[in-house]
């Protein structure tokens, strides 16, 4: 029983920073707009917020080693608060910048903590059914905050100091656990040269996943609303992207553990190229058009990331494989911070389609890439079990390890 009140605990932590940390993206491509930002600007607000993700990626299991981990979750729960709270009382880009570094360390560092208190916690028995459950809390929280700026101000005290609360709040039920907390996790060494070598495919299709994933969630309300739609709209529009890439995962997975991965990548990077040229030719303001074509555009790219991190893994031993993993996100990691300030960039300059037109030639690169892959090697003789994998922090690839080899 109180395993499962401390499993019920992460799990509303968790609904509490995505509810925060989800919204604020769309919420200051708002009302950066408003205030006259150029979408430029705006894109380097997304890049700065990756940015702070992938240091507290690296910093959070060392402040674990220090201070422990509920401390640890309070501490970058509260530069969440901070990040939000302080957005208001300065409009100006150069703060938002750091604002937002703050928020990227808020989501790396709480997600650290929490996906290290589920690896101490899991065994073979319940990993799967907790996992199942963590995934779809995630997923329906995040998709939950992108639809709330459909009734958040954009620039309004009241929006940022009720995503402030929420930062803040998502530290109790963590904090007030009876649950003894856990060991502090081992620090991940990163060898991407060594994995780009072991799976050069694999790396190439986690760096597009980062580059395409990453600048449509922080440049979609700047292409969202240059075609029309309302704040509510646009967050119905973000939001059928999450549900069409969690809808997917199955299909992807059975069809990944079934056939050549490589074919399976490359299919849906066509599939990817397909819709994203498609919507860039539409360019429609009919918002029933742009909610199937964003559910599609998820469904198609989403699956990419996990496809390519399966594929990397069969070409390594068990022993390797938290390292590697570790490796890829560092790889996601840099087409993550890039992407929305060349996606917004190119936008300001070209029109809103330049966004999918910047995401198929990404995925063009992919598929080339992959096809003269295939003529070096054969694909691996035996496969490890697809999963679906988030893209939250290094932790994760401990937590969805298992003992046996799948």
């Amino acid at each position: 029983m109180r395993l499962l009140i401390s499993f019920a605990a992460l799990m509303l932590s968790v609904i509490l920073l995505q509810l925060s940390t989800g919204a604020i993206s769309p919420l200051d491509a708002l009302t950066g707009l408003q205030e006259g930002f150029t979408k430029t600007q705006i894109g380097l607000l997304g890049s700065s917020h990756f940015f702070g993700f992938f240091i507290g990626c690296w910093w959070a299991p060392r402040l674990i080693g220090t201070v422990g981990h509920s401390r640890t979750f309070a501490v970058f729960a509260a530069m969440g608060t901070i990040g939000a709270i302080a957005h208001p009382m300065w409009i100006d880009v150069g703060f938002w910048v750091f604002l937002r570094i703050l928020s990227g360390l808020c989501v790396a560092g709480c997600y650290t903590v929490i996906e290290a208190w589920f690896q101490a916690k899991l065994t073979n028995d319940n990993r799967g059914k907790v996992m199942g459950v963590y995934r779809v809390v995630d997923i329906g929280a995040s998709s939950v905050a992108q639809m709330m700026i459909g009734f958040l101000e954009p620039g309004a005290y009241v929006s940022y100091n009720l995503l402030a609360i929420l930062a803040c709040a998502c530290i109790l039920p963590l904090t007030l656990t009876t649950s003894k907390q856990p060991k502090a996790p081992s620090r991940p060494r990163l060898h991407p040269i060594r994995t780009a070598i072991t799976s050069p495919l694999g790396v190439a299709g986690v760096i597009i996943a980062g580059v395409s994933t990453s600048s449509f969630r922080m440049a979609g309300p700047i292409y969202g609303q240059d075609v029309g739609l309302t704040p509510l709209q646009i967050g119905q529009f973000l939001a059928a992207v999450l549900v069409g890439g969690a809808m997917t995962q199955i299909p992807a997975g059975w069809l990944a553990d079934k056939y050549d991965r490589r074919w399976v990548l490359l299919w849906f990077s066509v599939a990817s190229i397909a819709i994203s040229f498609s919507i860039a030719r539409v360019n429609s303001t009919d918002p029933t058009t742009i909610y199937a074509m964003a559910f599609l555009f998820g469904l198609f790219t989403y699956p990419i990331f996990s496809i390519s991190v399966a594929h990397a893994n069969d070409f390594t031993t068990p022993e390797q494989r938290v390292e590697l993993n570790a490796s890829l996100m560092f790889c996601y990691g840099i087409g993550a911070i890039f992407s929305p300030l060349i996606a917004s960039a190119l936008i300001q300059n070209y029109g809103p389609a330049a966004l999918f037109n910047f995401i198929t030639v990404a995925h063009v690169g992919l598929l080339v890439f992959g096809l003269i892959r295939m003529r070096a090697r054969p694909t691996a003789k035996e496969k490890t079990g697809y999963r679906y994998t988030p893209r939250t922090t290094f932790t994760v690839n401990k937590l969805l390890k298992r003992k046996k080899l799948d």
